[in-house]
């Protein structure tokens, strides 16, 4: 097998692993590098069983004997060992979920093939916060959505902090980047979705209309935190959808509405 015990914080051959914490440099390193970290057996696992190729391990000793059969299955795979304070001192913080790995970024997957028989697809527009991103793909994955879309300024759903919240669900619904937003809205149109956006506008439809209706193909837009949909995103989808509100309530955080539409616009036939 190919273990590694490490002796400084300073070894070049896990700068994969440094400064995991500082988030505007990872967000720039790790697509650039064509890489991202899955934290946690439970996601490591995850990512393999999704075919996705490891460029090493990086764990404690004491969890080596919950991951022989990894280990069995990669033998030409560095896996590096070091002790808790010298892996905090790498990654910035402490590890308590197990083994992590470095993997290498799947390839990119094109619209064309994503919308080809999916019948419902979510896309998130300019999501910057990783924790919605994560809990929307969990959502995604549990409620049984066919793809999910992001455009050019979402967060990175490989970003360690999506998939750490995802719980590795973001390996299991098929995702791609849009290059350019909102003109791929005429591109799901083109591909028979009626578009929805989910936007308290003053002709917003109850989510429960919608759902009656039971769009054949159904892309829903999910906007950003705080500001909410664009004025152009609104003008180019085909209807703006809302969840009820009681208590004087007016909405929901993102990832929570993205649970009960995706919950309720579910396909009926």
């Amino acid at each position: 097998m190919s273990f590694h015990h490490l002796e400084s914080a300073d070894d070049p051959r896990v700068a994969d692993y440094t400064q995991l914490t500082d988030m505007h440099l990872r967000k720039l390193r790790e697509p650039a590098e064509g890489m991202y970290i899955a934290e946690s057996s439970r996601v490591l696992r995850r990512a393999l069983a999704a075919g996705h190729r490891p460029r090493s391990f990086f764990l404690a000793e004491k969890w080596l004997p919950d991951l022989a059969d990894v280990f069995e299955q990669y033998p030409d795979v560095p896996a590096y060992i070091g002790s808790a304070a010298l892996l905090e001192e790498i990654t910035g913080f402490h590890l308590h979920r197990g083994a992590m790995a470095a993997m290498h970024r799947p390839a990119p997957v094109q619209l064309a093939e994503l919308l080809a028989g999916a019948h419902r697809v979510a896309i998130l527009e300019d999501i910057v916060d990783h924790t919605n991103v994560g809990a929307i793909f969990r959502s995604a994955a549990a409620l049984g959505l066919d793809a999910v879309l992001i455009t050019p300024r979402c967060g990175d759903p490989l970003y360690r902090r999506s998939v750490r919240v995802s719980m590795g669900t973001v390996f299991q619904v098929p995702w791609a980047r849009l290059e350019e937003w909102p003109a791929a809205v005429a591109v799901l149109k083109e591909h028979g979705f009626l578009v929805a956006a989910m936007e308290l506008t003053a002709d917003a439809v109850d989510v429960h209309v919608l759902a009656a209706r039971d769009p054949e193909r159904l892309a829903l837009v999910l906007g950003t935190e705080g500001a909410g949909m664009s004025d152009e995103t609104l003008a180019a989808v085909d209807l703006a959808v809302k969840i009820p509100m009681r208590a004087g309530v007016d909405s929901l955080n993102v990832a929570a509405a993205s649970a009960v539409a995706f919950w309720e616009l579910r396909p009926r036939g």
